[in-house]
């Protein structure tokens, strides 16, 4: 398959766990709507999505963190773009909004706060995860 120049890149998103609790930002989407979601952005040219999620993960909160295991790829039912879901784990720092023009907010969210965060449902492979790696 060729690609094109028409094509978007593809997103990568990180599932950062630690102390029981995984990592979610609140973005600020372009109608000022805000909405949570986990630290993400376009892989580029030449990366692979692991090492997009753990660049993206430092230029939106600031946390260097390692990608351990690749969870699942679909295409978005909501923006149609290619998804990458990367387990990570926090190497070192503070989670934060280190980029203010993308991010409004950071939280640690424990399982049973995530559907008042994303009331949609996440994606199967990601829910199935922390379901394994979170206390609930």
């Amino acid at each position: 398959m060729t690609e094109t120049t028409t094509e978007k890149p593809g997103i990568s998103a990180a599932i950062i766990v630690a102390d029981g609790k995984v990592l979610m930002v609140r973005r600020r989407v372009s109608e000022g709507e805000l909405m949570w979601q986990f630290p993400a952005g376009q892989i580029e040219e030449g990366e692979a999505a692991e090492e997009a999620a753990v660049r993206e993960t430092a230029e939106e909160t600031g946390l260097v963190v390692a990608a351990t295991k690749l969870l699942g790829e679909r295409v978005h039912p909501k923006t149609g773009r290619l998804m990458s879901y990367t387990a990570c784990e926090p190497l070192q720092g503070e989670a934060r909004v280190a980029d203010e023009e993308e991010l409004d907010a950071v939280a640690w969210v424990a399982h049973s706060e995530i559907a008042q965060y994303v009331p949609y449902g996440l994606y199967g492979a990601v829910q199935e995860y922390l379901d394994e790696v979170l206390p609930h």
